[in-house]
């Protein structure tokens, strides 16, 4: 069991900057690959990014390369996303997720996915 709380989101205008953090707890995190998805109102659950157990692969959507950079720091049990550039498209509800089955290969698929956080909303105005 692997229990997610994502933290940091809140209100910006475009172009501003946000970093959300996502702190694990329960089973070993660092024999997970983790992901960010995002959510907008009406819309289906969207790959942000994906980073492996030992942070040598990471992954993107193309809407978000080079605005967005996933990390995370195992011995704290915390993944981040720190969001630059952010534009009105960006707003959403923005999870993370664990992937138990898998610790090398960051999936851009949800249902990859076994465990995830409640959500924290991000809104982006121009």
């Amino acid at each position: 069991q692997v229990r997610l709380m994502e933290s940091g989101g809140g209100s910006v205008q475009a172009g501003d900057s946000l970093k959300l953090s996502c702190a694990a707890s329960g089973r070993a995190f660092n024999t997970n690959a983790m992901g960010w998805f995002r959510q907008a109102p009406g819309k289906e659950r969207q790959f942000v990014g994906g980073i492996n157990w030992n942070s040598a692969t990471t992954r993107y959507a193309d809407s978000v390369n080079g605005r967005f950079t996933i990390s995370r720091w195992n011995v704290a049990n915390s993944v981040y996303l720190e969001m630059t550039n952010l534009k009105p498209e960006d707003t959403a509800v923005y999870y993370c997720a664990a992937d138990s089955a898998d610790f090398q290969t960051p999936s851009t698929a949800s249902d990859e996915y076994d465990y995830w956080g409640q959500g924290t909303q991000v809104t982006v105005s121009s």
